[in-house]
């Protein structure tokens, strides 16, 4: 096994992990789903990708949140309208009716409101165990990735290079990710890690472990513990 290290920093980010309907929430650091699904789309790995993610499923992530102050991430709402599209060619009467941006009747029949939330303050170093031969074609994904790539959701542009290197050791990454986040002056918030770790941090269940992508998404749970630094 290898150690891959992502360096996540943009604007905004958003890691929803149970978002649907009109809310999209975001939780304060990248979830595991989030990060297998930006290298894949880098990778080209289009598709359901079972096998894979099988494979990928019992290997560990290691998160270090950074802020400029070292406190908690914080969450910011966009209140974002659904059904506001209008036809040009329509009639002034037919105008009043909210349409999609198709041209469509709105479902429901009008406009909605919805809820997105985004992370507007923090960076993170992420260190991924991953197969050694898997290595290179994560790597080059990163480097010259095929499809989009993106922090959470689509506005969400990386501003930094994602890829930091490849490591022998889990604890050579922490260590190099630590570092990037002191030269662009940030202290450490908090650190994510696999299992049950009561005495060191709050341990949850989190359903961010992806075992089958494309049309119809499925995932199962893990046990993190949230490690304050």
């Amino acid at each position: 096994m290898k150690y891959l290290l992502l360096w996540l920093e943009a604007p905004l980010q958003s890691w929803g992990i149970d978002s649907k309907y009109y809310l999209r929430d975001s939780i304060t650091f990248p979830s595991k789903s989030g990060i297998l699904g930006l290298i894949f789309a880098g990778s080209g790995l289009f598709g359901n990708q079972k096998e894979l993610l099988a494979r990928m499923a019992p290997l560990k992530q290691t998160v270090i949140a950074f802020t400029i102050d070292g406190k908690i991430p914080t969450i910011i709402t966009d209140f974002h309208m659904v059904g506001n599209g209008y036809n040009s060619n329509d009639s002034w009467q037919k105008l009043m009716i909210p349409k999609t941006s198709e041209g469509k009747k709105a479902v429901g029949g009008g406009s909605k409101l919805t809820y997105r939330n985004y992370i507007q303050d923090a960076k993170y170093s992420v260190i991924l165990e991953i197969p050694d031969d898997l290595s290179e074609i994560f790597i080059n994904g990163l480097k010259e990735p095929i499809g989009d790539i993106f922090l959470g959701r689509k506005n969400c542009i990386p501003t930094d290079f994602i890829y930091q290197g490849l490591f022998e050791s889990e604890d050579e990454a922490i260590n190099k990710g630590l570092n990037i986040g002191y030269e662009k002056k940030q202290i450490p918030a908090f650190k994510v890690i696999d299992g049950n770790f009561h005495e060191e941090g709050d341990v949850f269940s989190i359903s961010d472990i992806p075992i089958s992508f494309g049309e119809k998404k499925e995932y199962t749970s893990r046990r993190v513990t949230m490690v304050k630094i």
